[in-house]
């Protein structure tokens, strides 16, 4: 996830759009914590959180 941060970051902008990119550095190049914060922010499920970033690796 390191390697392609800028990408990464807005696919998964464009996917959820009301991130805090604030808080997107703080997880930058760890996918636990990006989960995470996806999931505190949206009430979105982990694991669909997890299959939906796993299309954009």
């Amino acid at each position: 996830m390191t390697d392609n941060w800028e990408r990464m970051k807005a696919q998964i902008l464009s996917t959820w759009g009301d991130l805090d990119e604030s808080e997107m550095k703080k997880a930058r190049g760890n996918l636990g914590q990006m989960v995470n914060l996806i999931h505190s922010q949206t009430g979105e499920d982990r694991q669909v959180i997890m299959r939906k970033m796993s299309a954009f690796l």
